[in-house]
């Protein structure tokens, strides 16, 4: 059988050369801007930098650290948690729109709920008819 070359396994590899298309400027870490020296857990300031809206660790390609520096603000971090300095989560408050009823949904609406008497009430609404009706009878 005839070596294919349109078959991806055995098709060359595309030279390395220097003239890359996609070639990105690497980031600046902000330790570096600010010549921070020491990480420290109790900087909370600095910290939260590092931290996402909901309190995730950002990654090094997002902050442009590097392994060491990045392995040094997350222990900070996980330490400044555990101490409550950082929230482990937040919460964010969403504003969730009512979808469209699904079709063939055999359950009541929210709106049905509210205005069908609960068995609690249902009895109560009884008995005071009763007491009413005893009330009129001993008159």
């Amino acid at each position: 059988m005839a070596n294919n070359n349109n078959n991806k396994k055995t098709k060359p590899r595309a030279p390395k050369d220097g003239a890359n298309p996609k070639k990105f400027k690497k980031k600046t870490s902000v330790l570096v801007t600010d010549k921070v020296e020491y990480i420290d857990y109790k900087d909370v300031n600095l910290l939260t930098r590092f931290v996402s809206d909901r309190s995730k660790i950002r990654n090094r390609r997002v902050t442009g650290n590097t392994v060491q520096q990045q392995r040094e603000i997350a222990n900070a971090i996980k330490n400044s948690r555990e101490m409550a300095l950082l929230p482990y989560t937040k919460r964010v408050a969403q504003t969730r729109t009512s979808r469209p009823p699904r079709d063939g949904d055999n359950r009541r609406s929210r709106d049905d709920d509210q205005t069908r008497e609960t068995p609690v009430e249902a009895a109560v609404v009884e008995t005071a008819e009763v007491d009413d009706a005893a009330e009129t009878v001993e008159a």
